[in-house]
């Protein structure tokens, strides 16, 4: 028999869809959960609709759960701090709630993609800003909206410690939000940043109608030049091969609900950028972090032709049967 869990205090901190999912699930699973909003109007929206219109509308919010747009309340007194911004996000958070975290409270977060700029990786981040914490990040192959409504999932929770991952795996694990613990930050990190760019290029194939052998090849070949800078960058290679790995990869190639699918499909009418953008009405993490890892991956030597790609239509250097025709025309390779 399952041994029940103590409830946690914890302070999700994003109020978008997966902000948003994320919250649902831990309070529906008897943690005491504070979701804040950076937007006062927002949050009164919600604590009013019980339902977070704006960007998670098919899921109720949970009678119990807190909603807050004042950083300090929903920070103070939290066992756990989660942050849910888009990785632009993230660097002001972590400033804003250093004066109101207390010294032993983990952080975790789910941002995905490598800083603008900086081409730093989300622990990275965390480091520089609040310096050697315990902290972890949580990602794998989940959609917001299936989170939210109950549907089983299973993600991959990194930590610097195994002990740490371990600890919370245990805290936080549920049977339908199923976490796995790893000491693998980096090989987490890089595969929640880069299968976003291969799923723009699965989004471009799709539109262009190109099959399902084309999509296959491309989510293959895609995995292989995540794990060729994964490693570069210190990761292991198992990593690569597991949730955190092929397991978003396949998801976000595949499924209707990816954004950054969508992008790529609407790449694929030629549509201009900020267009796709607009239209689309949510942060697809893959533009800016197509153009981060390609510029990294020169830096480093690492061969990543479809991200290179995916860079020329987003920059507006090409059109996608062009872009298309030249990955089709690369030279034979050893696999």
């Amino acid at each position: 028999m399952m041994q029940k869990q103590q409830a946690v205090q914890m302070a999700v901190l994003g109020a978008g869809a997966w902000g948003t999912a994320l919250a649902i699930s831990y309070a529906r699973s008897g943690h005491q959960v504070t979701l804040w909003s950076r937007d006062e109007a927002h949050a009164s929206a919600m604590r009013t609709e019980l339902r977070n219109t704006r960007y998670l509308p098919e899921a109720p919010l949970p009678a119990d759960l807190r909603i807050t747009s004042v950083l300090a309340d929903a920070v103070s007194g939290a066992d756990l701090i989660l942050i849910v911004t888009p990785i632009s996000g993230l660097r002001g958070t972590l400033q804003a709630i250093a004066p109101c975290r207390q010294a032993d409270t983990p952080v975790f977060w789910a941002c995905k993609g490598f800083e603008a700029h900086t081409r730093l990786l989300p622990h990275q981040v965390v480091k520089e800003v609040l310096g050697d914490i315990p902290c972890g990040t949580i990602s794998g192959p989940s959609f917001a909206r299936e989170v939210a409504l109950g549907q089983p999932t299973a993600v991959t929770l990194a930590c610097a410690s195994l002990n740490l991952a371990t600890e919370w795996v245990q805290k936080l694990n549920s049977p339908r939000l199923r976490l796995y613990a790893t000491d693998d930050m980096v090989g987490v990190e890089v595969g929640g940043a880069v299968k976003n760019i291969l799923a723009i290029a699965a989004g471009v194939a799709d539109g262009l109608a190109l099959g399902y052998n084309a999509r296959a090849a491309l989510i293959t070949r895609g995995l292989v030049e995540l794990t060729r800078l994964a490693i570069r960058l210190g990761a292991r290679q198992e990593t690569m091969m597991g949730l955190a790995g092929l397991g978003d990869l396949v998801l976000t190639c595949t499924g209707d609900l990816s954004r950054n699918r969508r992008v790529g499909m609407l790449l694929a009418e030629d549509k201009p950028l900020d267009e796709i953008l607009a239209q689309l009405g949510h942060v697809a993490e893959g533009v800016p972090t197509a153009l981060e890892t390609d510029r990294l991956a020169q830096s480093l030597g690492v061969s990543m032709p479809i991200t290179a790609a995916v860079c020329r239509l987003l920059r507006g250097e090409a059109k996608t049967q062009d872009v298309i025709a030249d990955l089709l025309a690369r030279a034979p390779a050893v696999e």
